[in-house]
């Protein structure tokens, strides 16, 4: 290309395009490697929410922050994102799942992040809906959602305009001062960030790092079946299931009417056929939640592989065997979410600048072995 950058990121997914964004405007020459559409990963198969997410302080502490960049971003341009900032409710089935809504919700208070505790009432006024016998929710209003693929490129779009260049081709090999190309070309750059999810362990084997597929169902137009995005208590313990495969109730409006339909996970599986069997049990599962869904028509399923790592936290930073790689990656299910800030974090490690929360706990150093999910 005649031109060696200063950074070099490989992926131009919602996590890429935010650091690109950052990092171009910091002053930094930025060039974004794609060896295929962008958003077209990860980020095109995600559910495009943005949530906090307390499975853990480190967790709680990303999700939050990166949901207030997300508010302040999103105030320029909203319908480029088909933001709708619709919260989520934490469905509660029975008493038990009540103390964990009202754990949470002092966790949050803790927090200062807006909730409120829904009785069985409130909880049938705002999702009529919902099948009877629930016991209640909890309201997070701020939560929302987006469309991934049109942020990622409202993203690439912004650093561009900051002279960020986007660049096409397939990377095969990081090299001391750039990387390799598919076709042999050699692009030059003092650091190389891989924002490429699952596909950064072909770059640097040994990444602790696997696969977890994921389908996703979404109906035809519905305006008004659905105002929030609903959660079953029992996701979260479904998300880290350390093996086997799981299915939780998880369903969002969107802004043009659809009702998208999760989800499911397979830790380890890396193939991106459609299971029929998967499928039936996520329809199953919400039509448990949601009888009316029975009456409205799928149009689309598909297939994603989330980038895990053994504690659920992405990492952040250098990698500690090659001092020019730096990793963007295992964001599992909140790339989304977390993708601004873990912009600002890499940012705040390569240009030695302050961070608005500690990097540690997100470091590729850390000792991800002690602390495992069960």
């Amino acid at each position: 290309m005649g031109k060696t950058f200063d950074v070099l990121i490989v992926g131009a997914g919602i996590v890429g395009t935010a650091c690109a964004l950052e990092l171009a405007k910091a002053g930094c020459s930025v060039g974004i490697l794609e060896g295929d559409t962008v958003g077209s990963g990860a980020t095109a198969a995600g559910m495009g929410h943005i949530v906090v997410m307390d499975d853990s302080p480190a967790q709680l502490a990303l999700t939050r922050h990166s949901q207030l960049l997300w508010d302040e971003l999103v105030q320029e341009a909203p319908g480029q994102h088909e933001y709708t900032r619709c919260g989520t409710i934490w469905v509660a089935a029975n008493a038990e799942e009540m103390q964990e809504i009202e754990r949470k919700h002092s966790l949050y208070a803790a927090h200062t992040i807006p909730s409120s505790i829904l009785e069985a009432t409130q909880l049938y006024e705002l999702e009529p809906r919902l099948r009877p016998g629930l016991a209640g929710g909890l309201l997070v209003p701020g939560d929302s959602v987006v469309y991934p693929p049109r942020s990622a490129n409202w993203l690439l779009q912004q650093a561009q305009k900051h002279g960020a260049r986007l660049l096409y081709g397939q990377v095969t090999h990081v090299l001391n001062d750039g990387v390799r190309l598919e076709d042999g070309q050699v692009i030059s750059g003092a650091k190389v960030v891989l924002a490429n999810g699952v596909q950064a362990t072909t770059l640097v084997p040994g990444l602790p790092i696997e696969p977890k597929k994921g389908h996703l169902l979404i109906t035809d137009r519905y305006p008004g079946f659905l105002r929030h995005q609903l959660v079953e208590l029992g996701y979260v313990k479904n998300a880290h299931a350390a093996s086997g495969d799981t299915v939780s109730f998880n369903v969002q409006p969107r802004a043009t009417g659809q009702i998208l339909i999760g989800s499911s996970r397979q830790p380890g599986v890396a193939s991106r056929e459609i299971e029929q069997s998967i499928l039936a049990k996520i329809l199953v599962g919400a039509l448990e939640y949601l009888p009316d869904l029975g009456n409205c028509a799928c149009i689309r399923a598909w297939t994603g592989l989330r980038a895990a790592t053994p504690d659920g936290l992405p990492l952040i930073g250098p990698y500690p065997e090659r001092e020019n790689i730096w990793l963007a990656t295992g964001h599992e299910g909140l790339g989304i979410t977390t993708s601004l800030s873990t912009a600002h974090l890499l940012a705040a490690q390569i240009l030695a600048r302050p961070s608005a929360i500690p990097w540690e706990p997100y470091l590729p150093t850390r000792k991800l072995e002690e602390a495992t999910h069960g």
